[in-house]
């Protein structure tokens, strides 16, 4: 099942419970493998140091209280009955809540945002509701402040920087903590020289296979996930049946104040550890573009929740009756486990932990591929490694960074103490910032009451402000590495997306007004060519400047030019029938023509191949509905003298033009069709096939026919290569970030995914120096 594009294509009627239990099963797999996986390191993080297990067992029923009440608030409460109700048109996840709130409020920071694009299918859903005082208030105080704008930015990239630091160190405590079972089987001094390399050659293992895609292995998740929720929930029977029946009674939250009134400062500080049986809660939500709300619902609802909940009390139930072996041994998941289970359990472990440490890696995938598609990110390598599930990515450069951090921490720390402190901190610093955006949501895009919004961020705010105060106080005992990878990964997406805004507004402020080209022949004045020439401007109104800078040093160009703008809009998706908008630069007979395409943030782009002719067609079609009179969707642009159209990609066309190269047969259409052909020339023959229409006239027919005879003679591509310099008088600071940060960011990133695919032998880049 192709789980990925299940959301928008397939949709789930009330009535199909099959398909929402298969969604619920292959979800275990995909969500849950993190989460699933906690009982390894929680209480053992938190006995690590602050608090010690005693006779009287308050620590350990007070730690299973605080447990309970943890997992039932945060991931039972908050987000299976209100934040998975906050999707994007089906997508979760921080950057998700931040499109949405761009949407709502125009506090968006793309630079060539356009009236446009509000018209587009998943941009206008509940935009009819009406706001109360208060909402309208906020929504236009957000929109007037650009420190404000700013403000909801950096929470968001923080937020970002938190899942790409949980990429490094889930992978790193869970296959640790898995792989520690070992030190029940050998001596004490000898298990430290073995837990390290043997988890460091798990990790290796696992990021190697990341090129190779989860696709291939995908099936087994689910079966080891719910295998291993199996595994710790019968041993957590066995061990309340046989050593602790009353257990049950620590859930009651009077123990938790037991807990803190015995243990004050180092109960506080131990929360660190607690909070690590909620990691992976923030994964219910990102990955809900991959399933339905109801079956990550049930999952959790019905199989983990449960399964978790009767882990942790097996384990506090054992241990409430044997405080000898944990004098011995730090307080782990494996001396709860039967002697005779131990060896495969911990086989299992293994395998659940490596399923988990996927999931999370894929979800830095998929966050860094958005944040790159919103310009908040420079451009990396997107592999995609499933044909038939567009979800499955592989981006090689943070893949082997990744993995290299996820060493260095194993190996740096070597226990499971501080990378539970780093871990914590990161897992707990997402939880919060989606918080905050979701208080924002339900004023701004549920219009519910401010007095719901405030009670939301009070109650969860509070919880877990308690927990990030906790994690934040181990800052010297791991808890700095997550800041300082955060400050990193921060440092240098803030720099590319403020170099890139800076390069957009030096585009606007020097672009080359519409009246100019009026000025001009048919001919521009200048020598026109065969073909089709292809120049990709960040613009979507007036002409870049790149345009007169290459024809004042070389007065000649092609018979069409096309002013190409391949924009990000802040949705997940872009119908096919929605994606290009296509115009008409100056008079008729001057063939100069803009089109924008338009993508959302998890849409592929088309190969160049396929987008040649899509572009291609897209033109025509507009040649065609404007030749016809044709009432289509035009929106106005900025510019009076500029009309843009809707127009589809190919596949959409049902009764529109089709293009027919190289004499390959087209698909068949029920309607009558006009071939326009050119004469023959040696290159590739290239027709139109046109609807038959009796009000086609001949100026359409000719300008038609020298479109086609373009193509034929082959496609130029003109790419801006520029070098972006802070201007005289310009701070320290933005100097060091334009001169020295985006700088080294843009030669060494990769250049756009269309620019790769161009043919270099029909490539021109045009160079020009930006003082921003």
């Amino acid at each position: 099942m192709d789980i990925e594009s299940w959301g928008r294509q397939n949709p789930i009627k009330k009535e199909s419970w099959r398909t929402v239990i298969a969604l619920a099963y292959q979800s275990l797999g995909v969500v849950y493998g993190d989460l699933s996986t906690s009982p390894l390191y929680v209480y053992k993080s938190t006995f690590a140091e602050d608090i010690q297990h005693s006779e009287s067992n308050d620590e350990i029923f007070g730690v299973l209280s605080f447990v309970f009440w943890t997992l039932t608030l945060i991931p039972l409460l908050k987000y299976v009955f209100i934040v998975l109700r906050a999707d994007d048109n089906g997508e979760g996840g921080t950057f998700a809540l931040y499109s949405l709130l761009c949407r709502y409020t125009r506090v968006s920071t793309l630079p060539n945002g356009q009236l446009a694009d509000e018209d587009l299918y998943e941009y206008k859903n509940d935009r009819n509701l009406s706001a109360d005082r208060i909402g309208m208030s906020l929504k236009s105080t957000l929109e007037k402040h650009r420190f404000l704008k700013k403000i909801l930015l950096i929470l968001a990239l923080i937020g970002t920087c938190m899942v790409i630091g949980d990429g490094v160190l889930t992978p790193a405590i869970s296959v640790f903590s898995a792989v520690s079972g070992l030190e029940l089987s050998m001596a004490k001094h000898h298990h430290q020289y073995v837990e390290v390399p043997v988890a460091c050659v798990i990790l290796v293992f696992l990021f190697f296979l990341q090129h190779y895609g989860t696709h291939r292995l995908g099936f087994l998740f689910a079966p080891i996930v719910i295998t291993w929720l199996l595994c710790i929930s019968a041993i957590g029977v066995y061990n309340i049946i046989h050593w602790n029946p009353h257990v049950y009674q620590a859930l009651s939250p009077y123990y938790m104040y037991k807990f803190l009134k015995k243990t004050q400062r180092g109960g506080w500080m131990s929360l660190g550890g607690i909070l690590l049986c909620i990691t992976g809660s923030e994964a219910m939500f990102a990955d809900l573009g991959h399933f339905s709300q109801l079956s990550i619902k049930i999952a959790f609802t019905f199989v983990v929740y449960p399964s978790l909940i009767l882990a942790y009390m097996g384990q506090a139930a054992y241990l409430s009756k044997h405080h000898v072996i944990a004098s011995d041994y730090h307080i782990g998941f494996y001396v709860s486990v039967p002697e005779k289970l131990r060896y495969p359990v911990l086989a299992i472990a293994i395998l659940a932990a490596v399923v988990g440490s996927q999931a999370i890696i894929t979800g830095t995938f998929s966050i860094i591929k958005q944040c790159s598609a919103l310009g908040c990110f420079p451009r990396v390598k997107i592999v995609h490694t499933s044909s038939k599930i567009h979800g499955q990515i592989y981006i090689p450069e943070v893949n082997w960074t990744l993995m290299v951090l996820c060493l260095a921490v194993t190996i740096g720390f070597r226990d499971t103490k501080h990378i539970s402190n780093a871990s914590g901190l990161a897992v707990i610093t997402v939880m919060l910032v989606t918080t905050c955006f979701m208080s924002l949501v339900i004023v701004l895009c549920w219009h519910k009451n401010m007095l719901f919004a405030i009670c939301f961020i009070f109650f969860f705010g509070s919880i877990e402000a308690l927990y990030f105060s906790a994690s934040l106080i181990k800052f010297l005992e791991g808890a700095w590495v997550p800041i300082v990878l955060s400050f990193i990964f921060l440092a240098v997406m803030y720099s590319w997306h403020y170099g890139t805004l800076k390069k957009y507004e030096f585009d606007v402020e020097n672009k080359i007004p519409i009246n100019w080209l009026l000025t001009l022949s048919p001919n521009l004045g200048i020598t026109r060519v065969r073909g089709i020439g292809l120049i990709h401007t960040e613009l979507v109104t007036g002409i870049p400047a790149i345009f007169s800078h290459f024809i004042t040093n070389l007065p000649a160009f092609h018979q069409v030019l096309v002013f190409l703008c391949i924009k990000s809009v802040p949705v997940p998706h872009v119908r096919p029938e929605e994606r290009f908008l296509v115009g008409r630069i100056g008079p008729k007979e001057y063939r100069v023509y803009r089109c924008i395409a338009r993508y959302g943030y998890r849409d592929i782009h088309m190969d160049d191949s396929e987008f040649e002719k899509d572009l291609v067609c897209s033109i025509a079609e507009f040649i065609r509905s404007e030749g016809r009179g044709q009432s289509f969707e035009a929106v106005e642009d900025i510019d009076a003298n500029e009309r843009l159209t809707v127009i589809g990609t190919t596949s959409t066309h049902i009764d529109g033009i089709r293009i027919c190269e190289d004499n390959r047969e087209l698909i068949h259409v029920d309607t009558e069709m006009i071939e326009i052909s050119s004469p023959e020339v040696p290159r590739k023959r290239v027709r139109f096939l046109v609807p038959e229409s009796p009000q086609m006239d001949l100026s359409v027919r000719e300008e038609l026919q020298e479109l086609m005879e373009a193509r034929e003679a082959g496609m130029a591509f003109i790419l801006g290569h520029c070098y972006v310099r802070a201007k005289r008088g310009s701070s320290l600071i933005k100097k060091l970030v334009i001169n020295i940060g985006y700088d080294f960011l843009r030669r060494n990133c990769r250049g756009p995914t269309y620019a790769l695919s161009f043919p270099q032998a029909s490539t021109l880049e045009v160079g020009m120096i930006y003082h921003v």
